[in-house]
């Protein structure tokens, strides 16, 4: 498996925002490892993160298909190409089922050269939820060139709760939204391998989870500020805006991922592994330190989260 090259955060922003239309930018977000690493490391220049993937959530939901279209031909003629990959070589045809349809996933000028070289994926906000529904969605994304699909996932709706200005134009989520949502999808260890490797999906997620948090941690350390404090309130008022009446369901099981990690030595050092490749690249956390900030997220942040819960 190619390594993923290392990114600044500020400047790849700078390159996915100047590449969308102007009247597009608004209606983006940017969620992941970018968005993360922007938020903690865009006025450090020596700090670098590893990601092959930069995710553009394209908002509301009403629009966000019209918007990935536009997004997606504007890209192309700007000479952005599909990513290859044994599976998805070619846009797809308009008879074709959407699950056939490979994800929009363009990599900028020059990067086919370089089998690491990022890419952008562009992802649609979910629509209003309805529990017991599947949490990920497929729309098609018809173009001049092809047919695509663009996902959505139930929880990323948390992204679009008072998303991060930049200074690139484009949002990006906070990292408390992008940790509760990836809580929320992982309220345990699944079987689920990411493609190509024996790594564990929910390892990746949950770990990325701890990343944020230990990410938050070192800088309210650094600059004498309480962030981590703030999770709890600003997780409960987006469970209550965006969930209605299942925000207190989903906030009582949102530590049940954590709780499982915790239990599992061999996961729990898979997480940290991914989590050292990726957003941590730059620090290289060990396992101990990492189990430390598992159990502060648990109780400065998770068991208030609950106590918001029960007292409404």
């Amino acid at each position: 498996m190619n390594e993923p090259d290392l990114l600044t955060p500020a400047d790849v922003l700078h390159q996915v925002s100047v590449a969308l239309p102007e009247e597009l930018r608004a209606h983006v977000i940017i969620v992941g490892s970018l968005a993360a690493g922007y938020h903690f490391f865009s006025g450090d220049g020596a700090a670098a993160i590893r990601t092959k993937d930069v995710d553009c959530l394209f908002t509301p939901h009403a629009k966000a298909v019209a918007a990935a279209v536009e997004a997606t031909e504007k890209l192309l003629e700007a000479q952005w190409t599909p990513r290859q990959d044994a599976k998805w070589g070619e846009p797809g045809k308009a008879g074709q089922a959407i699950e056939e349809l490979p994800i929009v996933r363009l990599k900028p000028p020059g990067g086919q050269q370089s089998p690491g070289q990022w890419f952008i994926e562009l992802l649609a906000a979910p629509p209003t939820y309805a529990p017991g529904a599947p949490p990920k969605k497929l729309q098609r994304v018809s173009t001049k060139v092809g047919d695509f699909q663009i996902c959505s996932f139930d929880y990323l709706a948390l992204a679009e709760w008072e998303p991060l200005s930049t200074g690139s134009g484009v949002r990006t989520a906070r990292p408390e939204m992008m940790a509760l949502a990836n809580l929320l999808h992982h309220p345990a260890i699944g079987e689920d391998l990411i493609a190509g490797t024996d790594y564990k999906r929910s390892n990746k997620d949950l770990g990325r989870v701890l990343a944020l948090a230990h990410l938050t941690v070192v800088r309210d350390r650094r600059d004498a500020t309480e962030e981590l404090e703030q999770w709890p309130t600003r997780m409960w008022s987006a469970l209550q805006s965006t969930f209605g009446t299942e925000a207190g369901a989903l906030a009582r099981r949102a530590g049940a991922g954590v709780e499982a990690l915790l239990a599992s030595e061999p996961d729990l050092a898979q997480a940290l592994h991914i989590a050292n490749r990726g957003l941590l690249a730059s620090m290289d956390v060990g396992l101990e330190a990492i189990r430390a900030t598992a159990r502060r997220l648990q109780a400065e942040v998770l068991e208030p989260l609950v106590e918001l819960a029960r007292t409404g």
